[in-house]
């Protein structure tokens, strides 16, 4: 096997995405053959070096695993929690596999979280150069105007930067709630509630109900399944893996 970068190695064994794990290396907390590496291109055989995070050596590649999950509201969208409280984890019941959750959603926030401990495929879900896209169940305070809705589609400034939803459909106009579906791109860290608060609108509800291809369904809060190949194969695609 020729070698590859060691990011790419601890991605590979489900360790995290290859942005993290350039993190870990940085911070000295990965060995290689007993010798802490702190070179982020460093090079190495995951069959036949021995790589080791916070003393712990890692296992060669794992086996694939995806998974999807309907988040309840109050639920933390970490590996685990410092102060024990309930994570995405929590929902799991698989053995012998290491999933991380690809991107977050906020504690209130409900909805589509996919685990898995694919490296390659987290990194490219999340980053924004890769443009996937992520729809949003929304209720908001009050009715929302055709105003309010173009400026989301043009663009709102959100912590000094721009953000802009790709797609916006009403479902429900009321003087007291309104009810839409709003599509991003980014999914920068609540995102969505500072959108619409920058137009004028409170969230009271927020639902992901997809992301890239993937599609929430029927799948009751606080339920899991597994994806199944074509949906593997469709995510896949959707960001230029094979």
């Amino acid at each position: 096997m020729s070698k590859i970068r060691l990011q790419v190695a601890l991605a590979k064994a489900g360790i995290s995405s290859r942005r993290k794990a350039v993190e870990f290396i940085e911070k000295g907390r990965v060995r290689v053959n007993e010798k802490t590496v702190r070179e982020k291109g460093f090079r190495v055989d995951a069959k036949s070096d021995k790589i080791s995070i916070d003393g712990k050596t890692i296992l060669p590649e794992e086996k694939k695993c995806y998974c999807l999950l309907n988040k309840p509201a109050g639920v933390l969208s970490t590996a685990r929690d410092e102060r024990l409280r309930k994570t995405v984890l929590d929902y799991v019941k698989l053995k012998n596999a290491r999933l991380y959750p690809v991107g977050r959603l906020d504690k209130d926030t409900t909805g589509l979280i996919i685990l898995t401990n694919d490296g390659d495929l987290t990194y490219r879900l999340t980053h924004p150069k890769f443009g996937v896209r992520r729809a949003y169940l929304v209720k908001v305070k009050g009715g929302i105007d055709t105003k309010a809705l173009s400026r989301l589609k043009s663009g709102v400034t959100v912590d000094g930067r721009l953000a802009r939803a790709e797609k916006v459909f009403t479902h429900k106009v009321s003087p007291d709630f309104s009810v839409i579906t709003l599509m991003i791109s980014e999914g920068r860290k609540r995102e969505v509630r500072n959108m619409l608060k920058a137009v004028g609108h409170d969230v009271l509800g927020l639902k992901r109900v997809s992301y890239g291809p993937l599609k929430l369904g029927g799948l009751k809060e606080g339920k899991t399944r597994m994806l199944t190949k074509g949906e593997v194969a469709r995510l896949k695609e959707s960001v230029g893996l094979r």
